[in-house]
């Protein structure tokens, strides 16, 4: 009965994929491997929990269908998992097969959870080996390579094509990409012609966490903050995908714009968002860490362009928020029509099945800092 009432509260949109006929399936995945599934997955362990949240963009319900998943969702983001687990409390209940920190995905595990398919972060094959998907192949079970982080605006559309072909709801995936492509074809036609006429900027990766001041490199955010129209000074020097920028650097820089990331800090001393954070709370912290990171001198803190982001935009489709916001910010006068609320509210409505709630973003207050 709660089964039924729960497929019966959520959007139309949500019910032809889960009604279609089982049939074999054949995916090529981010790797370019040919993963070949008898029917929908109905089993599934996550080698990374957090793409739970990617699922809940398609199924009304994503947590029937993990059977175990990796510990950074439940470890790592408390307030996120906790919004999960109080509209899906059999999440408790989903073994652990590996973790961020220690012996990365377990075979016994894995095995243990008698999975029909298992899904793979390209980012998180750093961590427990490149040739993960294909170990778990050799001993019967198709592993999917999917990618969020490593080259969003490149891999996001094809990322949920391939989980809409895998569970069986490629109607439903194909309805988000259109919504996806809209919005991102609104963004584009707004910043149409800006060539290199970009605000430097700084992302302030966990500001308030580490020493100042983490910043992403080449990669992941840097090609969403190349997408809204910035100039990201952490990409001039930083090889990788993230790491240190002197305080020194940032200053000499002297960014048009700041953003800093937060999330789930819990007392840490960064930038509460996400669940439960008012974004009041989240401009008053933006404040204090920009005070702590002695960073009150910079044109963007000054001229009234420092804002907050929710961190964990970095690793889902539901970044759309985060390039509307941005956009917004570097390009005040192109972009003042973009509106993350409203995108954010039209994913709760007729996309997510676990909805975003609570500030995922913040300015700096007026006056906070003089």
């Amino acid at each position: 009965m709660r089964r039924r009432i729960l497929l019966g509260s959520l959007p139309a949109l949500a019910m032809p994929g889960l009604l279609r006929a089982q049939s074999p399936i054949q995916v090529t995945d981010m790797l370019g491997r040919r993963v070949t599934l008898s029917r929908p997955a109905r089993r599934v362990v996550l080698a990374q929990g957090r793409h739970v949240l990617a699922m809940a963009l398609l199924h009304p319900d994503p947590v029937s269908l993990v059977v175990g998943w990796g510990d950074d969702l439940r470890g790592m983001n408390p307030p996120d998992y906790a919004a999960l687990r109080a509209r899906f409390p059999a999440a408790d209940a989903i073994p652990l097969v590996g973790r961020v920190e220690g012996e990365g995905l377990s075979l016994e595990s894995v095995l243990a959870a008698r999975p029909d398919l298992v899904i793979f972060s390209g980012n998180g094959l750093r961590r427990i080996g490149q040739d993960a998907p294909d170990r778990i192949a050799a001993l019967g079970i198709p592993g999917l390579v999917i990618d969020f982080f490593t080259n969003p605006i490149r891999d996001t559309r094809r990322s949920m094509a391939m989980l809409g072909q895998a569970l069986g709801l490629e109607e439903r995936a194909g309805a988000f990409d259109r919504f996806y492509a809209e919005r991102l074809e609104h963004i584009g036609a707004r910043l149409a012609g800006i060539g290199e006429d970009r605000p430097k900027v700084l992302v302030h990766a966990h500001a308030g966490g580490p020493p100042c001041c983490s910043s992403p490199g080449k990669g992941a955010f840097d090609s969403m903050i190349r997408f809204a129209g910035g100039h990201n000074i952490g990409a001039d020097i930083l090889p990788g995908p993230n790491g240190q920028l002197a305080l020194e650097y940032v200053l000499a820089q002297d960014p048009a714009v700041y953003v800093a990331t937060g999330g789930p800090f819990a007392g840490r001393g960064g930038i509460p968002l996400g669940p439960g954070v008012g974004a009041a709370e989240a401009g008053r912290e933006l404040a204090a860490v920009i005070r702590r990171s002695r960073l009150e001198s910079l044109t963007a803190v000054r001229k009234g362009r420092a804002h907050a982001i929710w961190h964990g935009f970095n690793d889902t489709p539901a970044h759309l928020v985060m390039l509307e916001a941005l956009a917004r910010w570097f390009h005040p006068d192109r972009c003042a029509d973009l509106d993350p609320a409203a995108t954010m509210g039209e994913l709760n409505a007729s996309f997510l099945s676990i909805p975003m709630e609570g500030a995922h973003w913040a300015s700096l207050p007026p006056g906070a800092i003089r």
